[in-house]
């Protein structure tokens, strides 16, 4: 499980910090980083083999909820299980990412455990 390839896409550096060391302290050590849905979508392109993407829903350019919708266009791409990490925790909102095709969801903040436990329950369940 440890040696998957993860996406992480937020356009706060910050966040982005706090994701991919809470990722490495839970033993997901390769990380690559985007800081919208286009860079993100270059990413994807580049790397190749992602093997799971975490984004964020409110981003400048291309938001969390574009980028999924795209990434489930994308037969390259539709299978990899994307779980949304945002401060949006309104149901309907919720519902929209999961009607969009986002595997799972994570209200900010969150704790090291919950991120971990969400990784392997859409990792185990793909």
């Amino acid at each position: 499980m440890a040696g998957i390839k993860i996406l992480a896409v937020d356009d706060s550096v910050t966040m982005r910090r706090i994701i991919t060391n809470t990722l490495k302290r839970a033993g997901y050590a390769d990380v690559v980083e985007a800081e919208d849905g286009v860079d993100a979508l270059a990413k994807l392109q580049v790397e190749g083999d992602i093997d799971l993407i975490l984004t964020d829903w409110n981003m400048p350019n291309m938001n969390g909820l574009e980028f999924v919708k795209m990434v489930r266009s994308d037969p390259r791409f539709s299978g990899i299980p994307i779980i949304m990490v945002t401060v949006r925790g309104v149901k309907e909102e919720v519902l929209e990412a999961m009607k969009a095709g986002v595997n799972n969801y994570i209200v900010k903040p969150f704790t090291p455990q919950v991120l971990k436990e969400k990784i392997e329950k859409v990792m185990n369940s793909a």
